[in-house]
């Protein structure tokens, strides 16, 4: 099996769109596997939608070395070829002066080559400038190659390529024309998730368009000979043990409205001996189960369809209170309050409206709020149905919970902004909600423990 990155230059270079191309053409001929560094949601979305196979998260910040192994070898099962779709620029991370965090950190603990996506638009000797420096910066980083993107003509190719070439020693692969259709649907936190747009013609349209246009440009062979066999080491692929016969049921909602979720949650609870199956809080009734899980997503966008479920909200509200073990992250906390509370302006409509959710938490959610993008670090205290124990996560909203004085929070941040201040993670009954979305791998002892909850409360 061999292996590869694409990173950028900077955000906005347009590798999330070649990445997408490349997957969507590769995997035409041969088993491609992605990955994404970096605690997204929305770019591995489309990474799976094109291939078939679930995409993983690489994280140095948040995933311990032998954790991020484990989860590339069990990625790469029965794969020919691993795709890593890097985060930002190649050097952006999580701190100043290190590289924790970035998509440079994760092709060093991996070995793998890096294809470098550099926005050429209105340079083109000083692109040459831009590679040399991102070679010396770390001589650690194999940069191996080079796709230009916004280019405008074949003397702007001409003069980047034979810059860079020249000066740099590294081939360029591919050069893509500027091109408005080339952009990706986006929304207020990012792209619109590819679970939310397959339904729709256009979207699947748009991505074809947009793989056919760039799979001109880019020369896939020569692509392929830069990357490098992988060798992974041994047992690093035991992170998964085989599934034990269920002992219990975990819902998890899963729909338009809530599909932010890592591949490695199924896993992981399954590995724990839970029997996983899926329900719409949008479509659905509330189904039969041990525990709940609410992921994140867009519920701000689907208010009324939400609230027209009056079932499920008074459903979700009764198990709740009944005691059974419910977790909620960032979307499935704001559907968990009393209401939702958009304000005038918000997505082009003069007047402010509020919809009824399902009430577990007193307190209403806001929108739009300031916006929140960070890593997260802190400790919970127990006293929830995820125990104690510290953990690395990640928060991405737009939104303000706002809860009463008296709530009880089980998370204390030490790095992030939760919701109120250093306090995440509220409790009531056996219910915990929270902004920060954790990685189930590096919190694999509190899923763990949500597992032994939903097993505990079903043999009551």
């Amino acid at each position: 099996m061999r292996a590869l990155m694409i990173s950028g230059d900077r955000s906005g270079s347009g590798k999330t769109s070649i990445s997408l191309a490349i997957a969507a053409l590769l995997s035409q001929k041969m088993t491609v596997q992605t990955f994404k560094v970096g605690m997204d949601y929305i770019d591995p979305s489309y990474l799976t939608g094109v291939t078939g196979r679930p995409c993983r998260n690489l994280d140095t910040f948040v995933m311990a070395r032998r954790d991020l192994m484990t989860i590339f070898a069990n990625g790469m099962q029965g794969a020919d070829l691993g795709l890593i779709e890097g985060v930002r620029g190649l050097y952006e991370g999580a701190e100043s002066l290190g590289d924790t965090g970035s998509s440079a950190a994760v092709a060093k603990l991996l070995g793998i080559p890096v294809v470098l996506v550099v926005s050429a638009r209105s340079i083109t000797r000083s692109a040459a400038a831009i590679v040399k420096g991102f070679q010396s910066f770390d001589p650690a980083i194999n940069i191996r190659g080079i796709i230009l993107n916004n280019v405008a003509g074949s003397q702007h190719i001409r003069k980047a390529t034979e810059a860079i070439e020249h000066h740099c020693g590294i081939p360029v692969i591919g050069a893509v024309p500027r091109q408005p259709e080339m952009e990706l649907a986006m929304r207020h936190l990012g792209l619109v998730p590819y679970l939310e747009g397959k339904n729709a013609p256009a979207f699947l349209e748009r991505i074809q368009a947009i793989t056919g246009m760039i799979g001109e440009h880019i020369d896939r062979d020569a692509l392929l000979g830069l990357s490098s066999p992988v060798t992974l080491p041994p047992g690093s692929d035991s992170l998964f043990p085989p599934p034990e016969d269920p002992e219990s049921t975990i819902a998890i909602a899963l729909d338009e409205a809530f599909n932010f979720y890592y591949a490695d949650l199924f896993d992981i609870l399954r590995a724990e001996g839970a029997e996983v199956i899926t329900f719409s809080p949008l479509h659905d009734p509330l189904p039969a189960a041990d525990g709940y899980i609410f992921g994140g997503g867009y519920p701000e966008l689907f208010l009324h369809e939400l609230e027209a479920n009056e079932k499920m909200r008074d459903a979700v509200r009764e198990r709740s209170r009944e005691g059974v073990p419910v977790y909620a992250e960032c979307g499935g906390l704001m559907y968990l309050t009393e209401e939702i509370r958009t304000r005038s302006g918000w997505q082009g409509k003069e007047t402010a409206e509020s919809c009824q959710m399902c009430g577990v938490f007193e307190g209403s959610t806001v929108m739009p709020a300031r916006r929140v993008v960070s890593y997260v670090e802190g400790e919970s205290l127990g006293g929830n149905p995820v125990g104690p124990g510290r953990f690395r996560g990640h928060e991405f909203h737009y939104s303000d919970v706002i809860l009463p004085d008296d709530t009880h929070f089980s998370y204390l941040l030490s790095r992030g902004k939760g919701i109120r201040g250093q306090h995440d993670g509220a409790v009531r009954d056996n219910t915990i909600g929270s902004y920060t979305h954790l990685h189930p791998v590096s919190s694999w002892g509190m899923f763990s423990a949500f597992v032994t909850s939903c097993r505990n409360h079903s043999r009551r």
